[in-house]
């Protein structure tokens, strides 16, 4: 495998649609932004903390309830950021209701959001005058961006997702900030771990639950000579960038296995310290 077709792939940071004109952040996102600028901690939330004091998130996400005067003309920009946030807001606010999650189900963390019943398949949301649940968000408003990168920014109340920021994302600066959580994403050993003596790579589930998006996205754009199937072929064009050489040159020998990880369903809260 030549190094240059690594090199070749480095627009998987930047995605392939660029910041346009139109609609600014909406006014409402300055209190989701200060919200999480105080509760959130390097992905992890201090939720004892939100549940006594979730004024702001439920104001929020009132706001959103119907649509906005010309939604519709929204640059898209300006909509990814909005679906971004209200789907992180949305799992904050699943939290809370339910905290402190004590749940039954042996197949998942007892703490987990995943022990609240139809927290992403089946408990319903009103948004811009729409019924959806979680994964109708996901499923069925964020592919029509045609980024993958927007499926590690979900803020899954989970320590195997992508980390959630202490921040609002917003128009003006999203592609920045997306391209911040790639390289995190990539380098962080919960979602992508490389073992040399293994020869193994393995990458977190979130690749595969999205399969279909990273392939049309990626797969074309790097190893494409390698005899990797076409999702690994677009986890490594996704990943290779942001990797140290040493990293690259392991992956261009192209003799290691690809595997999923498990996907840790443990709840990213701060309360009490980590867990």
């Amino acid at each position: 495998m030549n190094l240059a077709v690594v090199v070749f792939v480095a627009t998987a940071l930047t995605g392939w649609w660029v910041p346009t004109a139109g609609a600014t952040q909406p006014d409402e996102t300055a209190g989701l932004d200060r919200l999480l600028d105080l509760y959130v901690r390097d992905g992890f939330v201090y939720y004892a903390a939100l549940k006594f004091e979730r004024a702001s998130l439920d104001r929020y996400i009132g706001s959103v309830t119907e649509e906005p005067a010309g939604f519709k003309e929204w640059s898209p920009n300006v909509k990814v950021a909005f679906w971004l946030n209200v789907y992180n807001a949305l799992v904050l606010r699943t939290i809370v209701d339910h905290y402190p999650i004590q749940g039954n189900s042996s197949n998942y963390p007892s703490a987990s959001i995943r022990q609240v019943p139809g927290a992403f398949d089946r408990r319903e949301h009103r948004v811009v005058g729409r019924t959806l649940t979680l994964d109708g968000i996901e499923q069925t408003v964020l592919p029509e961006f045609q980024d993958p990168r927007l499926y590690l920014v979900l803020g899954r109340g989970a320590i195997g997702s992508g980390r959630l920021r202490s921040e609002a994302y917003a128009a003006n600066k999203l592609n920045e900030q997306l391209t911040a959580v790639v390289k995190e994403f990539a380098t962080t050993p919960r979602h992508i771990t490389l073992d040399r003596l293994g020869q193994e790579v393995q990458v977190s589930p979130i690749f595969g639950w999205r399969e279909a998006e990273f392939v049309a996205a990626y797969a074309t754009r790097g190893w494409t000579e390698s005899g990797r199937t076409p999702i690994e072929r677009a986890v490594l064009t996704f990943i290779a960038p942001v990797l140290f050489p040493s990293e690259r040159n392991f992956l261009t020998e192209n003799t290691f296995r690809l595997r999923y990880q498990e996907f840790d369903w443990r709840l990213n809260d701060l309360t009490g310290g980590r867990p």
